[in-house]
């Protein structure tokens, strides 16, 4: 048995090698008969037009080989980095901000200490790419710096980009233009977007919604890392990589269709709690086990289960959450 999975993480002692290695037989055929369509997608030439096709294609899975290549056309970054030769590499040489690089030192051991290739006994050691990184993205966008969270973002992007440079240019996707407003120093849309959760559980999974009100729990209690981390550290490493397949492609609507859908499985489960510990608890609960593991059926399921979720319904939302916090101040 691999105690290091295939991207470096340490399972953990109780990890259930059985059900495991059942369900990535399974998934190894999928895989396989996904990588050849892709092959063909792509063979054609570099280029990758939205269209239902593609759209259909991310939904069940961007092949490991293709992730970075299809994440970097998907999103945009490949654009911006063609047009902006040298940038990355500038802003590494410029004049440095040294709050910025202390608050950036001081996150990095506290990086996946579970993850063996960001170990300062590495080699290479990933510590020093994700500094890079996360440096040139701070002195990119000063408005939001650096915050905690994008390590782990950052480091997930290194993972499976292998490249310093498109690293780069992914989190300026998601932070510049997929997640809106996440990391600025007020969380302005990730304060907005718990609530627009909690607007969409009333109207999906009400008895939940009630369960929470009842007790007094806020939503950031239960799911403010489900969105800062976009579910890393939550969810299984491949659950969370197809989950990012479609965020790339479809925006921030997939972090509420994965979060419904966690929620809406369990709901008998989430309804058993009695007080608010036990809410807490039963949240952590349900990012674990068979259903979150089997990550293609899950794929599948959060097209589903959720029934409908334009993104109109989430903007009108977005904007009533947000002035409703405004006024709160």
């Amino acid at each position: 048995f691999h105690r290091v999975d295939p991207y470096g993480f340490e399972r953990p002692e109780d990890f259930d090698y059985a059900s495991y290695e059942a369900f990535f037989s399974r998934y190894l055929v999928v895989l396989t008969r996904r990588a050849i369509k892709w092959s063909k997608l792509l063979k054609r030439h570099n280029v990758i037009q939205k269209s239902l096709k593609v759209k259909r294609y991310i939904r069940k899975g961007i092949p490991n080989e293709h992730r970075a290549l299809v994440w970097m056309i998907v999103s945009g970054a490949q654009a911006n980095m063609e047009q902006n030769p040298g940038y990355y590499h500038r802003l590494l040489e410029g004049e440095k901000n040294d709050k910025l690089v202390e608050a950036i030192k001081t996150d990095m051991n506290r990086t996946f200490p579970d993850n063996v290739k960001f170990r300062k006994t590495a080699d290479p050691c990933l510590q020093h790419t994700l500094y890079n990184v996360l440096v040139a993205y701070g002195h990119h966008n000063k408005a939001v710096g650096y915050c905690q969270g994008m390590n782990f973002i950052a480091g997930y992007l290194i993972l499976i980009t292998k490249n310093e440079e498109e690293s780069f240019w992914l989190l300026d996707a998601l932070i510049g233009k997929i997640l809106p407003d996440y990391y600025s120093p007020a969380m302005t849309g990730l304060k907005t977007d718990q609530e627009v959760l909690g607007e969409l559980v009333k109207m999906k999974v009400p008895a939940v919604a009630e369960l929470m009100e009842r007790h007094g729990v806020m939503w950031t209690l239960v799911v403010s890392r489900w969105f800062i981390c976009l579910f890393i550290d939550i969810l299984p490493v491949e659950t969370v990589l197809r989950i990012w397949d479609c965020l790339f492609y479809e925006g921030s609507k997939i972090i509420f269709r994965v979060a419904l859908t966690l929620i809406k499985q369990h709901q008998a489960f989430i309804l058993e709690a009695t007080n608010f510990p036990d809410i807490c608890d039963k949240f952590k609960e349900i990012t674990k086990g068979t259903f979150v593991t089997e990550c293609h059926s899950f794929m599948q399921k959060i097209f589903t289960e959720p029934g409908s979720l334009s993104m109109a319904t989430i903007t009108k939302l977005r904007e009533t959450c947000g002035e409703k916090l405004l006024s709160q101040g």
